[in-house]
């Protein structure tokens, strides 16, 4: 609670004057019994309708006064309610940002949906009505015993005695009520969840006639929270009825008493209709407190929520200073060092140094003893991985499904850090380079196509905010896009809906990859980015990128053998560990893994090339 109230502190003079403009209506309000005592025990025993005249009209003007000191408490209260809200959903928002892929996988769309949302427009709501309320209803409480004892004594006794019953039945409900409140809220997670599920999947369930299990699921768990709601909502309004029966038998007890004082005359009858007056504030307010108690449970418990998100610290450490140097770092994330595969041919004899030096400028991406377990899992997804790949090669990589491709490639753009060993690119490691600098460097087209709510060209400048035409038309050129964009109506101004709905998955999949060639970017990862292309297309596209390409290096994802081998390198996964690694031709000779996948895709052929069928192995 602590966190979130701290975004509070840039609305302090807001936060202050709300609570204080509230203090003055109170006391307008508390001066109003004692102004009618005094109408009954002067104005009407005497008669003086001038008297009572002005007590008429000094009442109006507490009126106007509480009124103007109501408004202008709302003001402040909502000034400082909606700013700190919007400051804590940015800050929320932008800590979502700054996590790393575990801790996102481990909190769930859902949950950090939900958080966004619903969590921090209750913490606004009660944030409101504590500034207003909080301290108006414990005020007029307190403030009525305080008068009461102004008036008369021994009948103030009555409120004493009354307040601390009170304030314990009120401590008791929220007591019980909080927990239940945040488990309230995390059932509306897994409600908020299902919901995104199913909605993005709607088609799949449609496909497969499961509307019916899809709503059976979605009631049930809809039953869970109304009833975890109805309990809570019952817990919760006990506290209206028993204050106010707590308050009613106050007041019997305060007539009888004020009574006997009246005909003892030792109090007048304007005084006893003032003490009545400030126990029926007290019921008024007491009623209202135990709204707002159920509403300030709510906030605390989205309060803890939303902290929680705040507190989860980013998996993935970056160096901090601009002059560190690449040993220092290092030395931060273990001390590991640098390693480098031995010299594959023979070449003239150069110091240590000068072969390192080199192996650093030349090696675009080198894996050194790599393995990568995903958090909470019970075996590692790789293992045992040490290869490199120069700059300007291409780097097929391929598998089966689970393999760990995916996995593979997300080590290297640093989406999760390596398990064991080293990840490096351009012969440093990815641990060592400052935030946002790794990325800069390279261009990710996923398995997933996603494309956002905008234009085409809004879309393909992610990559490069300052694209040109003429670049951002040569990258849609390269990715066999330009017959997608000029069939479009307004081209690169055509309106792309959210998620890309209105293209089809290869028309999605060819602008993603042009978006990551309008980058220029020195590594390019295709992560099975041509799934949904034709054969043909799919040709087009690697011919057009090795002619582009450059000094670029690429590494392909891919399950057809056909988009992986004209790669320079080939690096073959089975169960997450290496099967095989060479080119297309040495493969084919010596793996038996790519052997199994280039005869389920060519059948024959291989017999036909005269390779052997069988007898090899990995």
């Amino acid at each position: 609670m602590r966190t979130v109230l701290s975004y509070l502190k840039q609305y302090r003079r807001e936060s202050i004057l709300a609570p204080a403009f509230k203090m003055l209506e109170v006391l307008f309000d508390l001066l109003v019994p004692l102004v009618v005592a005094q109408m009954i025990d002067v104005g009407v025993a005497s008669g003086d309708r001038v008297y009572i005249l002005q007590r008429v009209l000094l009442l109006i003007g507490f009126a106007f006064l509480g009124m103007a000191c109501s408004f202008t408490a709302q003001y402040f209260a909502a000034k400082a309610s909606v700013g700190t809200a919007a400051s804590l959903r940015q800050a929320v928002y932008s800590h979502i940002q700054s996590l790393s892929y575990g801790e996102l996988d481990r909190l769930g769309t859902g949950t950090l949906i939900t958080r966004l949302t619903d969590d921090i427009n209750q913490i606004q709501n009660g944030l409101n009505l504590a500034l207003r309320l909080l301290l108006r209803s414990p005020l007029i409480v307190f403030g009525a015993m305080v008068m009461a004892f102004t008036v008369n004594v021994s009948c103030a006794l009555i409120f004493a005695a009354a307040i601390p019953v009170l304030a314990a039945v009120v401590f008791f409900i929220m007591l019980v009520t909080i927990p239940l409140f945040k488990r309230a809220q995390s059932r509306l997670d897994g409600i908020t969840e299902l919901t995104r599920e199913n909605l993005t999947g709607v088609r799949v369930i449609r496909a497969f006639c499961r509307e019916q299990e899809a709503v059976r699921e979605f009631d049930e768990k809809n039953r869970e929270l109304t009833r975890l709601n109805v309990f809570v909502g019952g817990i919760s309004a006990l506290l209206n009825p028993l204050t106010y029966v707590l308050v009613n038998l106050a007041t019997i007890i305060l007539i009888d008493r004020a009574g006997l004082q009246v005909n003892l005359g030792n109090m007048g009858q304007g005084d006893a209709v003032a003490l009545y007056n400030y126990m029926a504030q007290m019921i008024v307010e007491l009623i209202k407190l135990a709204s707002l108690v159920i509403s300030i449970n709510k906030a605390m418990a989205c309060a803890g929520r939303v902290e929680k998100i705040l507190e989860v610290r980013p998996g993935l450490r970056y160096p901090e200073t601009q002059g560190e140097t690449e040993k220092e770092a290092d030395e931060k994330i273990g001390g590991a060092k640098f390693w480098r595969p031995a010299v594959e041919t023979e070449k003239p004899a150069r110091s240590v140094a000068e072969e390192t030096e080199k192996s650093a400028r030349d090696a675009a991406v080198e894996f050194s003893h790599v393995s990568f377990t995903y958090p909470g899992a019970a075996a590692p997804s790789l293992s045992g991985l040490d290869f490199r790949v120069e700059k300007g090669q291409t780097l097929g990589i391929i598998g089966g499904t689970g393999s760990g491709k995916t996995s593979l490639v997300n080590l290297i753009g640093r989406f999760y850090d390596a398990t064991e060993g080293q990840v490096l690119v351009n012969g440093k490691d990815v641990r060592n380079y400052k935030k946002g600098e790794l990325p800069k460097k390279i261009g990710i087209v996923p398995q997933k196509a996603v494309l956002c709510k905008g234009t085409i060209r809004e879309n393909l400048r992610w990559g490069n905010e300052d694209a040109s035409e003429e670049e951002l038309w040569k990258a849609v050129k390269t990715a066999q896009a330009e017959e997608v964009v000029k069939g479009k109506k307004g081209g690169l101004d055509f309106m792309v809906e959210q998620n890309g709905r209105n293209l089809s998955g290869g028309q999605k999949q060819r602008l993603t990859i042009a978006r990551a060639l309008v980058k220029h970017p020195e590594i390019l990862i295709l992560d099975d980015s041509s799934s949904a292309l034709d054969l043909a297309t799919d040709a087009a596209l690697r011919k057009a990128l090795r002619e582009e390409k450059g000094d670029m290096t690429v590494v392909i994802v891919s399950q057809r053998i056909s988009s992986i081998r004209g790669a320079d390198r080939i690096l073959v996964l089975e169960d997450g560990r290496p099967a095989g690694w060479g080119t297309h031709e040495e493969l084919l000779a010596s793996c038996g893994a790519y052997q199994e996948t280039y005869d389920s895709q060519y059948p024959g052929e291989r017999e036909k090339r005269g390779f052997a069928a069988e007898g090899v192995t990995a």
